[in-house]
């Protein structure tokens, strides 16, 4: 698997491969072969294909089999992974104030991991930069209201009235989420921005009949339902705002495919989690916010929001969390001056780092510094992103 070209490659430290498919129906049958063959494998369902990420290479030559078998196509030029670093020169404080807001795991390398390995890792940094101003990046987060208020953040502010600082300043909105409509047809479904349903499973075959009912549901409706299949659970989520009409533009009425999607899971054995339900994304400020996006949506290989006047910016696939774009007061000049201790990682296959680098300069980025596997990167604002080239080896196999 060393070779460029093979499905695999590794992304973020985890052996990744992406798999082309031209609906969920057909991404669903080897989806389901694939959840039977590992254990502890991720899989990420798109109506345009599938993201698998193992734990080690020894079930790799076999998850490509069925993919094969089945007619998926390996597709690892569109592998990425990005996360969020914050510097601070209070690490541990920093880490428990967004373990409380995310719950997040602990990680390998000091840091904070998403449980369900689907919003963006935090990596925490030690730093004693001085930074006078916060920041001109900051998070949304959603959670069912009552995960919001079992975080005790305290009281808020912000217009809104959610709005939260961790002990540097950096600032997070935490929004309490709600059902997704009034009637127990929905009863199972949160909207976090997006409708979500996280369904606890009790084995590989129950959790392969769900993701395959889920995909002939969604297919039937001409709706780009995501499927996110984990050890023990399947996450059923419409994407940030595509649950409304103005947003997917579709003649359907998302609530009532909801409605059959829970019906299919409970019909299933399926339990809902209405804890589980988290939405994160990506807030820049920017005096030209044109020039500034650009820059994101070629740095990132992201798409535009197709509605007029949103400014949102989403990964093609809805793999990696949406950015999301607002007007900073350009006479502000000390703040755009202002490095920010929080930016962004992406980490890329080896062999494609080159390119993407190329790609970003030419959208208007400026190169700050670079080693063999790493570029850091400023956009037109001064906002940083690394560039991380990851090994074409997967990691040693543990067979």
């Amino acid at each position: 698997m060393a070779e460029i070209g093979t499905d695999w490659r590794l992304v973020d430290g985890v052996l990744t491969a992406w798999f082309d498919t031209p609906s969920l129906v057909e991404g669903a049958a080897p989806a389901g072969r694939i959840v039977e063959l590992s254990a502890e494998v991720a899989v990420d369902l798109r109506a345009t294909g599938l993201r698998v990420r193992l734990g080690s290479d020894k079930d790799a030559e076999a998850v490509s089999a069925a993919a094969r078998d089945l007619g998926a196509t390996a597709n690892p030029a569109v592998l990425q992974e990005l996360s969020v670093v914050f510097e601070s020169p209070n690490p541990s404080g920093v880490g428990g104030f967004w373990q409380r807001v995310l719950d997040y795991a602990p990680g390998d390398d000091g840091g904070l991991a998403d449980p369900l390995r689907r919003d963006p890792a935090l990596r925490i940094r030690q730093s004693t930069e001085p930074r006078p101003l916060r920041n001109r990046v900051h998070l949304d987060v959603v959670r069912p209201a009552a995960a919001v208020e079992q975080a005790n953040l305290g009281a808020a502010s912000g217009p809104f009235g959610v709005c939260h600082a961790d002990p540097d300043g950096n600032e997070v909105d935490l929004v309490p989420g709600g059902a997704l409509g009034e009637g127990s047809e929905t009863a199972d479904w949160q909207a976090v921005f997006s409708a979500m349903a996280c369904y606890r499973i009790t084995s590989p075959t129950q959790q392969r009949d769900l993701a395959a009912a889920a995909a002939a549901l969604a297919d039937d409706a001409g709706f780009p339902l995501l499927i996110d299949l984990r050890p023990g659970l399947v996450i059923l989520d419409s994407g940030k705002d595509q649950w409304e009409g103005d947003a997917h533009g579709l003649e359907l009425d998302f609530t009532d495919l909801a409605g059959k999607l829970q019906t299919a899971a409970r019909e299933l054995g399926a339990t809902a989690d209405p804890a589980l339900p988290r939405f994160a994304q990506l807030f820049l400020d920017a005096a030209d916010v044109a020039a500034v996006r650009a820059f994101w949506i070629a740095a990132l290989d992201y798409t535009q929001d197709r509605r007029a006047g949103v400014s949102d910016i989403h990964d093609p696939r809805r793999l990696n969390p949406e950015l999301v774009f607002q007007e900073l007061d350009a006479s502000d000049t000390e703040r755009r001056r202002q490095r920010n201790r929080i930016h962004f990682e992406l980490a890329v296959p080896a062999d494609l780092a080159q390119t993407r680098l190329a790609t970003t300069v030419a959208a208007g980025g400026r190169i700050l510094d670079e080693s063999a596997d790493r570029r850091r990167i400023a956009d037109p604002e001064g906002n940083e992103l690394v560039i991380i080239a990851g090994a074409v080896d997967g990691p040693p196999s543990d067979a």
